[in-house]
C-alpha cells in the first residue's frame, strides 16, 4: 500500500475516532440507570459506528506502514478531541492542556523524523 494512502486512511481514522468520542460523551450525558436506554441512545450508537469505522480504517492503514510509526500518529487524535470538546461541548483549555498538546506534537514529530 502506498504511503500517501496509508496516511490518508490514518487521518480519516483519527478524525472519525475523535468524533466517535465526542458522540460517546454527548450520549453519556443522556444516560439513565435503565440499561435499555443505551439501545435507544442515538448519540451512543452514532459514536459506536464512528469509532468502529475508525478502527477498521486503522487496521487497513496498518498494512501500509510500521506500527511503531503509525500508532504514535494516532495520538494526534487527542488533539482533535480537545478542539472538538472546545467547539461542541464548550470545554475550556488551560495552560497545562496546551502544553500537553505541544508535547504530543513534539513526540509525534520526533518519531516521524526517526523513521526517515
Amino acid at each position: 500500500m502506498e504511503l500517501l494512502l496509508t496516511l490518508i486512511l490514518l487521518i480519516f481514522a483519527i478524525i472519525l475516532g475523535a468524533f466517535g468520542s465526542l458522540y460517546f460523551k454527548i450520549g453519556a450525558e443522556k444516560l439513565s440507570k435503565n440499561f435499555n436506554d443505551i439501545l435507544r441512545n442515538f448519540a451512543l450508537i452514532k459514536g459506536a459506528i464512528l469509532y468502529g469505522t475508525s478502527a477498521i480504517l486503522y487496521i487497513i492503514a496498518l498494512k501500509g506502514g510500521e506500527l511503531s510509526v503509525l500508532y504514535p500518529i494516532v495520538a494526534t487524535g487527542y488533539i482533535v478531541v480537545c478542539f472538538l470538546s472546545v467547539k461542541f461541548l464548550h470545554e475550556k483549555m488551560n495552560r497545562e492542556k496546551w502544553l500537553g498538546i505541544a508535547i504530543i506534537i513534539l513526540g509525534v514529530t520526533f518519531i516521524g523524523l526517526g523513521s526517515v
